[in-house]
C-alpha cells in the first residue's frame, strides 16, 4: 500500500486473485445486487481512465518518511478517540446505547429453542464452547456485528455532514440510476450487511479484516468530522476495507481487482478514494492490539445486546485433548522463556520436566 505503481496503476489484476479468478467476476457478481440494492434505471457509464505514465523527477522521494512514520496532529486528544485509545469507549456502542428503540435484530424467531441459551448446565457434566477469540473471531457474527455498528453511526448521527469523495450521488458505484428517494432513509441492517459480506466473500477477506476496517471508519469519523449517512456509508465502508486489506494482508488485493466488482468505478476513481481516505485519517494506519480487543469485545457486547450469538459446541473429549495439549505447550513456552531469562525456580523447574514429559 502507498506505493502507486504496484498497487493502483499496474495493468495487471493481483496475484492473489489470479488463482481464484472465479470469485471476481465482473458479470452477473452477487457485489453488483448489493451495491445496487433497491435502486432502479441506469445512469451514464462515466468514461473509463487509463493508467498515465508514473514518471519521477530528480530528487524526488528521497526523503519521504515511511508512513507508519508520520507523526500524529496535536490537537487530536487521543484519550478519547476509541481507535486510538483503548480506554475509551467506542462510538458505536455509545450509539446503540443511546438508541432509544429496544428492537433485538437477532433473536430467534417462534418455534426456535432457546434452551441452550437460558438453561443451566453443570459445569463438571457438560461443557459448552463459543469457537470466537480475539485471535480467530468467527467470520459471520463479526460481519453482523460490524454491520450492526455501521446501522447505529447512521441511525444516531447527529447530522449529515460528508464529503464529495464519499458521496454516491456523484460516484455511483453501479450503472443504475439512483433515485433521490433513496438517499432519504436509512439503509437497514440486512441491507448493510449484504454489502459486507458480498465484498468480504469476493475478495476472500477473514474476521479480523472486518474489526480493523470498523477502527478505521471510528477513525474517519473523528478525524474529519464526519457523519455515516445514506448518500456515503457504501464509499465510506469500501475505503476502509479496501485500506484494511492493504495494510493488514501479506498478500494484498490491488485497486483494479476492486474495481472489477464494480461496473462503474475505475481505477483512477479508486485510487482516489485510497488517497482521500489515507489523507481524512492523517495516514495513522497503524492499530495496537490493545484497541483491536478493545472493538472485538465492544463488537461481542453490542451483539450480545441484539440477541445475536456465537455457535457454541458441545465439548467432546477430542477437543478437550486437543485444548489441554495447546495449553500445556503454552504454558511450556512461558517456562521456557522464564529458564533462558534466569529467573525460574526450584518448583517452576518441576513442573517443566513433568510439561516436557506430557507432551514430548
Amino acid at each position: 500500500m502507498g506505493n502507486i505503481m504496484t498497487c493502483c496503476v499496474c495493468p495487471r489484476a493481483s496475484p492473489e486473485l489470479d488463482q481464484h479468478q472465479e470469485s471476481v467476476c465482473p458479470c452477473g457478481s452477487e457485489i453488483y445486487k448489493a451495491a445496487a440494492g433497491d435502486m432502479t434505471a441506469g445512469v451514464p457509464v462515466a468514461a473509463a481512465v487509463e493508467p498515465g505514465e508514473v514518471t519521477f523527477e530528480a530528487g524526488e522521494g528521497l526523503h519521504v518518511h515511511h508512513i507508519c512514520e508520520r507523526e500524529m496532529p496535536e490537537d487530536i486528544p487521543l484519550e478519547s478517540n476509541s481507535s486510538d485509545h483503548p480506554k475509551a469507549s467506542t462510538i458505536f456502542l455509545r450509539k446503540s446505547q443511546t438508541d432509544g428503540e429496544t428492537t433485538l435484530f437477532f433473536l430467534p424467531r417462534k418455534g426456535v429453542s432457546t434452551e441452550r441459551f437460558t438453561q443451566q448446565y453443570s459445569s463438571c457434566s457438560t461443557i459448552f464452547l463459543d469457537d470466537s477469540t480475539a485471535s480467530q473471531p468467527h467470520l459471520t457474527m463479526t460481519l453482523k456485528s460490524v454491520t450492526l455498528a455501521i446501522y447505529y453511526h447512521i441511525k444516531q448521527r447527529d447530522a449529515d455532514r460528508s464529503l464529495g469523495i464519499f458521496d454516491e450521488r456523484l460516484h455511483p458505484l453501479t450503472r443504475e440510476e439512483v433515485l433521490e428517494e433513496y438517499f432519504k432513509y436509512d439503509p437497514e441492517h440486512k441491507f448493510i450487511f449484504r454489502f459486507v459480506r458480498t465484498l468480504f466473500k469476493a475478495i476472500r477477506l477473514t474476521a479480523e479484516f472486518a474489526i480493523v476496517s470498523l477502527i478505521y471508519i471510528e477513525r474517519l469519523v473523528s478525524y474529519a468530522d464526519i457523519d455515516i449517512c445514506p448518500t456515503n456509508w457504501k464509499r465510506i465502508v469500501l475505503g476502509a476495507i479496501l485500506l484494511a486489506s492493504k495494510v493488514w494482508s501479506d498478500m494484498a488485493v490491488w485497486n483494479e481487482d476492486y474495481c472489477k466488482l464494480f461496473e462503474n468505478i475505475t481505477v483512477e476513481e479508486m485510487n482516489e478514494l485510497e488517497r482521500q481516505f489515507l489523507k481524512l485519517i492523517n495516514y495513522n494506519i497503524g492499530v495496537t492490539g490493545s484497541v483491536y480487543s478493545r472493538f472485538y469485545f465492544d463488537l461481542r457486547s453490542l451483539a450480545h445486546d441484539n440477541g445475536l450469538y456465537s455457535p457454541v459446541y458441545l465439548l467432546d473429549r477430542e477437543r478437550a485433548w486437543k485444548l489441554e495439549a495447546f495449553s500445556r505447550m503454552e504454558q511450556y513456552k512461558v517456562f521456557y522463556s522464564a529458564a533462558k531469562n534466569g529467573s525460574l525456580s526450584a518448583e517452576d523447574l518441576i513442573h517443566l520436566q513433568r510439561a516436557k514429559a506430557i507432551l514430548f
